[in-house]
């Protein structure tokens, strides 16, 4: 199994998968034969992805799952490893935006809300799915930060330090786990096109991606999807603690 380059039969829980790169995930996981449970906080949109997926011939179940909430991850995360007969894969997706100036009187509000998803869920999620993982004979955890963790843009500084606190999280857990064969890895996304960046227009995201981007073009969801799905894989097992842009260049290019 340590060889294989396949996912068959593995089972995934994705967070935040109603939608752009979640959804992306879920389909290119579940179309390499892996079992897929669709959670996001839209319980619809969950179904709706889970019903594509087993009309395509894959198989998913959805549950509706806000990550701000303790409780609801130990209880979907039990059922998934229930429906599934355990867990062996986790892909933390979910994820909000969270823009304020420092000097706002909504920043605590955003702070805290940007904090709660973003990172603190991340770490209740691994800990919940735990106890399953370990049971796995290919256990693997990927983190979705951005490269907001890397450089910054102005007033997202409750987004930046949230997902800066995930590439931590990941390095560090990745030290702790690493004795089990529990690999822990952090994919930090560039410009892509999903419902986050979707208010921008046509004309600025074009000129945004022709100033900084290597490849002068945003990114599609599917092709963060598939880096996640490599980490995922079996033959991936040492590879841990690492944190990967999927961004087209943008933190290579200087100019």
């Amino acid at each position: 199994m340590t060889n294989a380059r396949s996912v068959k039969g593995l089972a995934v829980l994705v967070t935040g998968a109603a939608s752009g790169m979640g959804q992306a995930t879920a389909e290119v996981f579940a179309a390499e034969g892996a079992r897929v449970a669709v959670t996001d906080v839209s319980g619809e949109g969950a179904r709706r992805v889970a019903d594509g997926i087993r009309a395509a011939g894959g198989e998913a179940a959805a549950w509706e799952l806000d990550v701000s909430d303790g409780d609801a991850i130990r209880d979907v995360t039990a059922a998934v490893a229930e429906r599934f007969g355990g867990l062996d894969i986790l892909i933390n997706n979910a994820g909000v935006s969270a823009f304020s100036p420092v000097d706002s009187a909504d920043y605590d509000e955003v702070w805290t809300r940007a904090v709660g998803i973003l990172l603190t869920a991340h770490q209740r999620l691994v800990r919940a799915a735990l106890p399953h993982l370990r049971k796995s004979s290919s256990p693997r955890i990927v983190n979705i930060a951005s490269t907001e963790a890397l450089g910054a843009t102005s007033r997202d500084s409750p987004y930046a330090a949230a997902k800066a606190g995930v590439t931590g999280l990941t390095r560090a857990l990745a030290v702790e786990l690493g004795p089990e064969g529990i690999t822990v890895n952090c994919i930090c996304p560039g410009p892509i096109l999903t419902g986050m960046t979707s208010r921008l227009s046509e004309e600025d995201r074009q000129l945004f991606a022709k100033r900084r981007t290597a490849l002068r073009r945003y990114g599609r969801p599917e092709e963060v999807a598939h880096m996640t799905l490599s980490l995922c894989l079996p033959a991936a097992s040492y590879i841990t603690g690492a944190t990967i842009p999927v961004d087209g260049g943008l933190m290579a290019r200087n100019a």
